[in-house]
C-alpha cells in the first residue's frame, strides 16, 4: 500500500494506542519468521488496518505475549497474532514485490530491481497460495502500464486499478461478507490512489513521471480541489465501513479513516482557517 493507512495515535486511548503496537509487532513477527529477517524492512503500518479489520470482522483467536526483537533489544514489546496476521504479512509481501518491480520498470531503479529479487522467492510462495489476490494485482498493474504508457489524464481509470487490487486483498476467503469487503475494499483503494497523486504530483512533475493530475501542477486551488475530491471518496469507503458488524477495534479502524487518513494530506495541503474551524479532517 501507500504508507497512508496509519492511526492518529495522539486521538486513541492508551488501551487502543497499546493495542495498535501490538499488532504491529504481531506482524513484523509474522514476517520475519516467514519469510527472514530482511523482509521487516518491507514493513509498514496499512497492513495492521487489515489485520485489525478482519479481526474485528471474523473475532479469531488470538495469541500474544512480550518480546525482545532486533529493532528492540533491549525492552521487550506487547504483540499479538490471530490467523490474518499471516495473511496480512503474505499480502504485504506480495504488495513490496510487485510495487519493486513496477518501481523498476517505471523508473529503471536499480535499488529496486536489487531488492525485488531478494523478495523474489517469497513473492512466489505467496502467488501460490493466494492466485486470486495476486493474478488482480499483476492485472492492475499492467493496466497501470497502458495508462501510464498512453500518458492518460484519466485519474479514475487510473484509480480504479489500485481500487482492484484493495477489493480482492481484502477478500480473505469467500463467504457472506465477502461483496462487502470488495465494495469497501475498492473504495478505499480509489481513495489510497488519488491521496497518493495528490501527494506526489510536485515530484512527478518535476521529474516528468505519470500522474493523472499533471494538468492540476502549478495551481493555486490545488488543496480545495483535493480535499474536496477525496472527501468524497472517503464518504463512499465509510459507507460500504459503515455496513460491517466491527465492534472490537472499531475505535481504531475510525481513528484511521477519519483522522489518520488526512494526517500527510493536512501536512502538504494545509486547511484553510474556516476548515480547521469545521473539523477539515472529518467526511
Amino acid at each position: 500500500m501507500f504508507g497512508y493507512l496509519t492511526a492518529d495515535r495522539p486521538h486513541l486511548t492508551p488501551e487502543e494506542d497499546e493495542r495498535y503496537k501490538a499488532a504491529y509487532c504481531g506482524l513484523c513477527r509474522s514476517l520475519r519468521s516467514r519469510y527472514g529477517q530482511l523482509s521487516g524492512l518491507t514493513l509498514n503500518y496499512d497492513q495492521c488496518f487489515l489485520i485489525l479489520l478482519l479481526q474485528s470482522l471474523y473475532e479469531a483467536d488470538e495469541s500474544s505475549g512480550r518480546a525482545r526483537c532486533l529493532a528492540h533489544p533491549r525492552e521487550e514489546q506487547a504483540w499479538w497474532q490471530c490467523r490474518f496476521t499471516d495473511y496480512a504479512a503474505d499480502m504485504n509481501i506480495a504488495l513490496s514485490y510487485l510495487k519493486l518491480r513496477d518501481n523498476w520498470e517505471d523508473d529503471g531503479s536499480v535499488l529496486s530491481l536489487t531488492a525485488s529479487a531478494g523478495l523474489k522467492n517469497a513473492y512466489e510462495r505467496v502467488a501460490a497460495s493466494y492466485p486470486r489476490q495476486c493474478g488482480a494485482m499483476q492485472r492492475a498493474l499492467e493496466a497501470l502500464h497502458r495508462c501510464e504508457s498512453e500518458n492518460r489524464e484519466d485519474p479514475d481509470g487510473a484509480a480504479g486499478t489500485f481500487a482492484e487490487i484493495m477489493a480482492e486483498v481484502f477478500v480473505v476467503q469467500e463467504d457472506r461478507w465477502s461483496d462487502p469487503l470488495r465494495h469497501f475494499g475498492a473504495a478505499l483503494g480509489r481513495s489510497l490512489y488519488i491521496l497518493d497523486a495528490a501527494m506526489d504530483l510536485d515530484q512527478d512533475a518535476r521529474r516528468n513521471s505519470y500522474n493523472p493530475f499533471r494538468r492540476y501542477y502549478g495551481l493555486e486551488d490545488n488543496a480545495g480541489r483535493f480535499r474536496g475530491i477525496l472527501r468524497m471518496l472517503m464518504g463512499e469507503a465509510l459507507f460500504y465501513f459503515d455496513k460491517l458488524p466491527l465492534v472490537e477495534d472499531a475505535g481504531i479502524l475510525k481513528n484511521i479513516l477519519c483522522m489518520g487518513f488526512w494526517s500527510a494530506f493536512d501536512k502538504k495541503y494545509k486547511p484553510s482557517e474556516k476548515e480547521q474551524d469545521n473539523g477539515s479532517r472529518s467526511v
